[in-house]
């Protein structure tokens, strides 16, 4: 069966038609016309929109060497059921992420080696510091929060990272609006411009991080980025002595469709600021063909912060490395009671103040 060809308003994305009184395509929802000869180049555009083509050559980490997990041990959560690696020396009583306590399950095996780690650069002093730091200037944050509160377990943890490598062509149309005002004697007028803009290029991406645990958040650890890859090593087992070293437990293959996305948003977001002189520049579609694409394996540092606050826990994140610090906190409903209470006077005074200076004109 044929194809139906369906175009569709820049302006409203309602479905235009032919009008023949005006000989013109007009949208029925909104009264926009469009010469013939601006459909035809947009026509044209839309055929040459294609899917993506993402292909990834994935061969992270590397085999343990006969020898290297000497001395290395395997603690197990008993709740979340994650697994943490550390040296023998390093004592673990609490899982870092869901606060609750840990079994040592004995000698380290399996998974993969990582290729790179990033030395931790600040102690547990710094991340105790940076919570202290983290409550300042918080308005609605309860005070009994930061004196009350304690912390039950500060954690120097070792995440795993994927980190891929790729080659972007990309070819992304945008439907971008420029706006133009004037007024007469009787009327204010406004006329929006709509433009359909078109960029494509190449663009390379060097070591895109997806977190390769499910027991800390993506959210939590994408907010602690971004790590200086300068100061990554190759992975010695040295470096875990003292921290603990969590467990992958999502495959490189399982974080591709994660690394497609942050490969997508960045590629659109690099070329949309070529598009300038707009008012709004939204991508109406985009074609990605990754290549040379490949996969590395590495340890990032992050500290792991768990308070405690009427009988809620928090879990607040460190960058080990830049003292990046980020986490939820409490709010106190009375203060912001207080500042709904007083915003809602202010704007019923506003409105009673206009009501006034239309009753003396």
């Amino acid at each position: 069966m044929p194809a139906m060809n369906q175009y569709k308003c820049p302006c409203c994305g309602g479905a235009i038609a032919f009008d023949s009184t005006l000989q013109k395509m007009k949208c029925p929802y909104c009264d926009t016309e469009f010469e013939m000869q601006t459909l035809l180049s947009y026509d044209a555009a839309l055929q040459q929109d294609a899917p993506d083509e993402i292909h990834w050559e994935e061969n992270p980490g590397t085999q343990w060497q006969p020898g290297e997990t000497e001395g290395m041990r395997v603690y197990v959560c008993n709740s979340c059921g994650g697994e943490i690696v550390c040296d023998e020396n390093t004592a673990a009583s609490k899982c870092p992420y869901c606060d609750n306590p840990v079994v040592m399950t004995g000698q380290f095996q399996g998974a993969l080696k990582p290729d790179f780690v990033i030395p931790f650069k600040l102690d547990k002093n710094a991340a105790k510091a940076g919570l202290r730091q983290h409550f300042k200037g918080k308005t609605l944050l309860p005070r009994a929060f930061s004196n009350e509160n304690h912390i039950d377990e500060v954690k120097g943890v070792y995440v795993p990272f994927w980190l891929f490598d790729a080659d972007v062509n990309a070819s992304i149309r945008y439907r971008a609006t420029r706006t133009r005002h004037w007024s007469d004697r009787n009327y204010n007028y406004t006329e929006t411009s709509h433009f359909m803009v078109t960029r494509g290029g190449q663009v390379s991406f060097d070591r895109i991080p997806v977190d390769g645990s499910t027991k800390i958040a993506n959210d939590l650890t994408e907010s602690v980025e971004p790590f200086n890859f300068a100061e990554a090593v190759n992975f010695q087992t040295a470096y875990l002595a003292g921290y603990l070293a969590d467990k992958y437990d999502v495959t490189a293959d399982q974080s591709v469709a994660r690394a497609n996305e942050r490969v997508k948003t960045s590629a659109e977001q690099e070329f949309a600021k070529t598009v300038m002189g707009y008012e709004t520049v939204v991508p109406e579609n985009s074609n990605i063909q990754v290549f040379n694409g490949k996969a590395k394996y590495a340890l990032y540092p992050i500290w792991l912060l768990n308070t405690t606050w009427q009988g809620k826990k928090y879990t607040f994140a460190m960058n080990g490395q830049t003292g990046k610090f980020v986490g939820d906190l409490p709010v106190d409903k009375g203060k912001l009671n207080k500042i709904r209470l007083l915003v809602g006077l202010g704007v019923a005074a506003a409105a009673f103040a206009v009501q006034y200076l239309l009753w003396l004109l």
